[in-house]
Parts: structure tokens; C-alpha cells; sequence
């Protein structure tokens, strides 16, 4: 009887770890998506309060090196794997394609559109980064098998969700009262998006940024099979975004005035972009490629819209309308399809290596 119960816990014990090994990648995607909510906004308050995007991007990846050099040291101190000349190759391209291209360019859209809108493009991540792991046949594309049919269209439903949710409001269905008073929560803009010439200046850098960050997202699922230290690959690529955006603002900002952090609002930009984005968020991001690939976890970045759409409702008071609650379902639809098409190919790949002799 003894051996009969001993059997079946360490049975519960490894049915509870295969669950949480399952389950692990979804909950850091989540989490990852919780991050990126809150970034667009506190990145526009300081670029708006006058800091510039040279200086903000090398204090972000600054602050980067600080918080995931030391957890490096800690948890990755006994990693066998070397940095062969190929590593540091892939993390200076690392640097130059994230950093210095996507995140430059990235403020610089932000900083002549809006943090909604800025948002809502970035929806255009997994599709970017489904063609480039095609690309990279880093990702099956079988279009005659079920589960890429299904991939593709989940990634189209969850864009256009996303875009449902930010361009068409429809009737009012939720409303709460505003935790923060904001006398411009109601306020409608009549400016017209195709006159503005600045609106599209910033549409078209916010669409190269978007190339560059879903070409990193691929290149890191490459480099992080070469080197599986994470935390160490976070920090390096942080390091090297620090020395590349250095030699940017030497060249582009001379003001030394630009150099100066006060002790308000705008402080909060560096730190969020350099702690929650660059060192855990990218961290986080890392992880996922690791284990399930660049295109599984660019997946739930539309899940950052429906995010936002809450924190409106519980903190601005902004209502929540039938665009954006078709759109969340679309949403959830798009990324159950996607998931559903990444296992179906697992699955078919687990039986065609078994039948294989």
C-alpha cells in the first residue's frame, strides 16, 4: 500500500511539473504584455518634458546593465558556454538592430504621434516577425497543413482586432467612474490624420522600428540557441546598445544639457524603459524565443491593447465601447489559433520523428 501511494504522488508530483513547464511561457508572455503596457505612456511624458531620445535611449539601456548584470552574476556565474566571436557579432547586431535602429526610431514615431496610436501599430509585430521566421525558416510554413493554415489566420484575426479596438468605437457598453480627474477624458480631436504631416513623419518611423524590433526578436531566437544564458545575453545586449547610442548623441546631441536627469515625472521614462523593458521584459522575451520560438511570443502582443483598455476603465474612467469589446474577442480568438496551429505542428512533427526509423 506504502509503494502504491508513494507511486501516485510522485505521479501528481510530475503531472504539477509538467503543467507548470506548460503553462510557464504563457504566464511570462502575459506578464511580458503587462510591461509594454504602461511603456509608450511613460516614455511620451519624458520625451514631452523635453529629454531627448539619444540621451533617454542610453540612460534606458544604463539602467538595463544595473539591473541584469547582477542577476547575471548570480544565476548564470557557473554557465559552461563561452562568447565565441560569433556571439559577440550577434550581440553587437543585437545592439544595432533593437537599440539604435528600433527603439531610435521607435521615440521618434512616438514622439510625433501618440501613445495609443503608437500601440496600436505595434500590432503589426507578429506578422512582421511570422514573415522573417519564415524567412529564416526558423518557423514551419506548410500551407497545405492545418496548422499553418491556422497560424495564419490567427495572426490576421488578432491584428485586426487590435485595429477594430483603436478605430472604431460603436456604443457606449461599460462606463466607470475616473479615479484620476481628467478634464480632456472627453475631449474629441477633429484634426484630420492625413493633413497632419508630422502625425504621418511619425507613422513611417514607427513602421521601420517595428521592422528593425520584430528582426531582432528572430536574431535573438538565433543567438540564444548559441548562447542559452539569458540573463548574460540581456546584459550584454543592453551594453551594447549603451556604447552604440553613446557614440550616437556625441554625434547628433552636443548639449550637455541634455545629459541632466531631474528628479520628476520625466525620471520615470529611463528607469521603466531600462529595469521593466530592457532587463526583465527583454529577459522575459528571451526565455519564451528559447523555449517556443520568436513567433509564439510576439503572438500575445496584441494582448498589451486590451490591457490598456482596462487600465483606462478602472483609472481614467474612459468608457469601454463595442469596438473594443468585438476586438478583445478577436483577439483571444487570433492567439487560441495561433497556439492551437504551433501545437498541431509539434504534435504532427513528435509522430512523424516516431514513425521514422
Amino acid at each position: 500500500m506504502e509503494e502504491q501511494e508513494s507511486r501516485r504522488s510522485v505521479r501528481g508530483g510530475s503531472k504539477r511539473e509538467i503543467l507548470i513547464q506548460k503553462s510557464t511561457p504563457y504566464l511570462l508572455c502575459i506578464f511580458a504584455n503587462i510591461c509594454f503596457a504602461g511603456f509608450n505612456i511613460v516614455t511620451k511624458v519624458s520625451l514631452d518634458q523635453g529629454m531627448s531620445r539619444y540621451v533617454l535611449l542610453v540612460y534606458s539601456n544604463f539602467f538595463g546593465i544595473l539591473a541584469s548584470a547582477p542577476l547575471a552574476l548570480i544565476f548564470e556565474r557557473k554557465n559552461n558556454s563561452k562568447i565565441s566571436l560569433i556571439v559577440l557579432r550577434d550581440v553587437f547586431f543585437l545592439g544595432l538592430i533593437g537599440d539604435v535602429l528600433g527603439r531610435i526610431l521607435y521615440y521618434t514615431g512616438l514622439l510625433y504621434t501618440s501613445p495609443t496610436f503608437a500601440s496600436a501599430m505595434c500590432n503589426l509585430i507578429p506578422s512582421i516577425t511570422f514573415i522573417f521566421a519564415v524567412l529564416c525558416r526558423m518557423e514551419r510554413m506548410e500551407i497545405s497543413k492545418h496548422g499553418s493554415q491556422t497560424k495564419v489566420v490567427g495572426t490576421v484575426v488578432a491584428f485586426s482586432g487590435a485595429m477594430l479596438m483603436t478605430l472604431y468605437k460603436g456604443i457606449r457598453l461599460i462606463s466607470m467612474g475616473s479615479l484620476i480627474h481628467n478634464p480632456h477624458n472627453h475631449s474629441v480631436s477633429t484634426t484630420k490624420l492625413s493633413v497632419d504631416k508630422d502625425w504621418i513623419k511619425g507613422s513611417i518611423f514607427l513602421f521601420v522600428s517595428l521592422i528593425a524590433l520584430s528582426a531582432f526578436y528572430v536574431l535573438q531566437g538565433k543567438v540564444v540557441q548559441r548562447y542559452p544564458a539569458p540573463i548574460t545575453l540581456t546584459s550584454l545586449t543592453c551594453l551594447s546598445g549603451t556604447l552604440m547610442s553613446i557614440i550616437i548623441v556625441a554625434i547628433l546631441d552636443h548639449k550637455a544639457a541634455s545629459w541632466r536627469l531631474s528628479w520628476n515625472i520625466a525620471l520615470l521614462g529611463p528607469l521603466y524603459n531600462g529595469v521593466v523593458i530592457f532587463a526583465v521584459t527583454i529577459y522575459v522575451q528571451t526565455l519564451v524565443t528559447q523555449k517556443k520560438g520568436p513567433v509564439f511570443m510576439t503572438a500575445f502582443r496584441p494582448l498589451s491593447t486590451i490591457i490598456v483598455a482596462v487600465m483606462e476603465l478602472f483609472i481614467l474612467g474612459e468608457a469601454l465601447y463595442l469596438g473594443s469589446i468585438v476586438g478583445a474577442i478577436l483577439i483571444v480568438f487570433g492567439l487560441y489559433a495561433i497556439i492551437w496551429g504551433k501545437e498541431k505542428e509539434i504534435k504532427e512533427q513528435n509522430l512523424l520523428n516516431h514513425t521514422i526509423p
